[in-house]
């Protein structure tokens, strides 16, 4: 078997000289610029509004209707963004539209740092109230705060943190992916 190769006017077809280096880089900018900018445009994540409640009215329905003292802080900054603020007596539909198991009160801030901290407050089921609020977390020794001891939680990914006070009439639990010693500063900050 023979190979022949077609040639017009008796010319061979010329080899097609290699690509200098600048065309190349040319050449490789023109493909990745549109992906990079494909990646930049649908990777962006949008900054969520954060809408801000008005706590006090809450706190005050709360006083007037708990069968026991309310904890709300006082003397916030004012950087700190009320984001909950829930009273919900017992019986009544609660986030989960169930019930709820006794009177709870929730109030939530964001931090400066965009970081939540919590603070529910229940006179029924404490042990349901410290499960949920600390994410099932464990127990993790003590603080000491003006006198009143506060038991310490942890999640078991060591990412949330739990202040715990139980008395006879309410359990009290600050929560928040921060370090003892910011729960332990807002804790210092209710009355």
């Amino acid at each position: 078997m023979s190979v022949s190769v077609v040639v017009e006017n008796r010319r061979v077809a010329a080899r097609r000289p290699s690509p200098t280096v600048p065309q190349m880089v040319v050449a490789v900018a023109a493909l990745l610029i549109p992906v990079v900018l494909i990646y930049l445009w649908f990777s962006r994540i949008p900054e969520p509004e954060v809408r801000a409640v008005d706590w006090q009215p809450v706190v005050a329905t709360a006083r007037a209707e708990a069968p026991y003292p309310v904890a709300a802080p006082e003397n916030l900054p004012e950087t700190w963004t009320a984001v909950r603020a829930r009273w919900t007596p017992k019986g009544e539909a609660g986030l989960d539209r169930q019930p709820a198991v006794g009177d709870t009160f929730q109030l939530g801030f964001l931090t400066p740092d965009q970081i939540y901290i919590g603070l529910d407050q229940r006179d029924a089921d404490p042990q349901g109230l410290i499960r949920t609020a600390s994410r099932n977390g464990r127990a993790d020794g003590e603080s000491i705060l003006d006198g009143v001891r506060w038991q310490r939680f942890v999640s078991d990914d060591d990412r949330t943190r739990a202040l715990v006070r139980s008395d006879d009439q309410s359990t009290v639990v600050i929560s928040g992916d921060l370090p003892y010693e910011a729960l332990e500063a807002f804790a210092t900050t209710l009355r």
